[in-house]
């Protein structure tokens, strides 16, 4: 019991906060037929560890929190050095504080979701960052979740529980993962979930959309975010006052030109 507890103090004696990044992006495939828009996947930024623990297990991008900087700082250094993107808008997600969640010592981390428009990205990410597609399985309480890029497929299994009914608050547990390290599966498909809220109550999607997009384009998004198929005068509706008509089109595949689009309170805040 005394070795117990001096365990338990030289890990609170070296207690550290860290910071977890989702960047959340739209990926594009190659269309079908020459008539297809291209296809577009709900994607997700992660770092392959190159050391202990969990080495060469796939991580979200993060670190320790200086003594110098607050944690907004130490995100927006995390997405600095893996995006070269400066005034991305984030998001706090939740804290995530189990006891043994990393297996040096004690650690509190605080998670953010970030989204980016990957058209931006002019630097060529580093050798352990890859883009992974996000694929969703539900079947009641169980939720499947599939990563992958042309190299890599991971798969992990998430029970998900009702935790307080009045606010639709849930609470998720890992019960199938072999190459997600530490808690970030956790961590991942709560971001998830987050988004799913925030793209139906939020102007949030647009964060991740260039300045011009047709319709179809942002409605692909909403769907593969949503993770189901809108009927087009509801997908209206839910956009009407959120995009304006501009006098540029495009020609995509065998189709006549297609109007485009952008937002309409481009340069207020996206995140309310």
């Amino acid at each position: 019991m005394e070795e117990q507890k001096n365990t338990t103090k030289t890990r609170m004696d070296n207690m550290k906060l860290s910071t977890d990044i989702l960047i959340f992006s739209v990926s594009k495939g190659e269309a079908k037929t020459c008539r297809n828009l291209s296809s577009k996947y709900f994607s997700i930024l992660l770092i392959k560890r190159t050391k202990e623990p969990y080495k060469e297990k796939w991580c979200l991008p993060g670190g320790f929190v200086r003594i110098d900087e607050t944690i907004d700082m130490a995100a927006d250094r995390v997405l600095e050095k893996e995006t070269n993107l400066h005034n991305i808008y984030k998001e706090q997600l939740y804290t995530f504080g189990e006891i043994d969640r990393d297996p040096r010592t004690r650690v509190i981390s605080t998670a953010y979701m970030a989204l980016i428009d990957k058209e931006k990205l002019t630097e060529k990410l580093s050798d352990e960052a890859s883009w992974f597609n996000i694929h969703l399985q539900e079947n009641n309480n169980k939720i499947n979740v599939t990563l992958e890029n042309e190299e890599e497929t991971i798969n992990f299994e998430i029970e998900r529980t009702l935790k307080e009914k009045t606010t639709n608050k849930y609470e998720y547990k890992i019960i199938q993962n072999e190459k997600i390290g530490f808690d970030h599966a956790k961590i991942i498909i709560t971001g998830i979930e987050r988004m799913k809220n925030k793209v139906k109550d939020t102007d949030i999607i647009f964060n991740m959309m260039p300045e011009y997009f047709t319709l179809g384009e942002l409605q692909q998004i909403y769907e593969v975010i949503l993770d189901r198929k809108l009927l087009d005068p509801a997908f209206r509706r839910i956009i009407a006052d959120k995009v304006e008509r501009t006098d540029k089109t495009i020609k995509t595949g065998g189709h006549r030109p297609s109007v485009m689009y952008r937002y309409k309170n481009k340069g207020e805040e996206l995140w309310k």
